[in-house]
């Protein structure tokens, strides 16, 4: 029989098990799975497959690419009706347990049958930490962009430059270059919808910080890491505000700032419809 939790016999999938996953991104290679290749897919895959004792089907909210944490990335699983009579607190042990410390399983939930956690969602919200000074920050390290800069970053400035994005734009200039070609052989478009681009003064880990809140209802690869590196640009005067809409009319990768680097970037939560994720008890 082994040591999962339910038996072996195949059953159809009746329900969808949503698990709000957290981690801290610098060991892995990003959450999707890559032969031969740390991820935090490959992990969870192990511990689901290990609890359930059967091959799963996992679908991720965002994909998040290397050094890139999250607070509250979501992953969906097809499940069978003897799996969802399963005790959750039960289930949330056996992850727990089977999972490494830098995963941490924050909650699982019931949904229908065919829930997605990528496509039934709708918004993702993304914060970036920077820290500025001459002085190393300590213990906003792991998830600070550390700007060695002897002046502070115009924060009115880039909080003017933000404002720029908001609303439905062609994110070309603000994408990968290879993926953005990609989507357009594809035929698809690299217009998106953003709710909001906020720039902040925060207090984290102990520590002084500049935070960017980027709240939209999909992002093209690296989009919000060149947002920030742009805003950055900006924050450091070395472009005005206004420059943010020559760079998205230009619809050219080049004519944006640069990306900046993922240890800074935490996925902190993905919205979904009222009442689509019910609390597994």
């Amino acid at each position: 029989m082994g040591g999962g939790l339910v038996p072996d016999a195949v059953q159809p999938l009746d329900g969808t098990l949503v698990i709000k996953l957290g981690y801290r991104g610098g060991g892995f290679s990003g959450i999707a799975e890559q032969p031969g290749q740390r991820t935090v897919g490959a992990e969870l895959r192990h511990a689901l497959e290990t609890s359930l004792r059967r091959p799963v089907q996992m679908e991720l909210a965002g994909r998040t690419d290397a050094g890139v944490h999250a607070l509250g990335q979501y992953v969906s699983v097809p499940v069978t009706t003897a799996e969802l009579a399963l005790r959750g607190s039960r289930l949330v042990s056996s992850l727990v347990a089977l999972t490494p410390d830098d995963i941490s399983v924050c909650g699982i939930f019931r949904a229908d049958p065919g829930f997605s956690a990528r496509f039934d969602a709708v918004r993702r919200h993304y914060r970036y930490h920077i820290a500025c000074g001459s002085m190393r920050p300590v213990m906003a390290w792991e998830h600070a962009w550390w700007l060695r800069t002897i002046a502070a970053l115009d924060v009115a400035a880039m909080e003017r430059a933000a404002a720029c994005l908001v609303g439905e734009h062609d994110f070309r200039s603000f994408c990968k270059a290879r993926s953005a070609q990609l989507i357009k052989d594809d035929g698809r478009s690299t217009c998106r919808f953003l709710e909001r681009v906020g720039v902040a003064q925060v207090t984290g880990a102990f520590e002084p910080l500049v935070a960017i809140d980027v709240c939209g209802n999909a992002f093209l690869h690296n989009m919000v890491r060149i947002i920030v590196g742009s805003l950055v640009e900006v924050g450091c005067g070395r472009r005005d505000p206004q420059w943010l809409i020559d760079a998205l009319e230009a619809r050219d990768r080049r004519a944006a700032g640069p990306t900046a680097p993922a240890r800074g970037l935490v996925l902190m939560g993905v919205d979904y419809p009222t009442d689509a994720l019910v609390p597994w008890e």
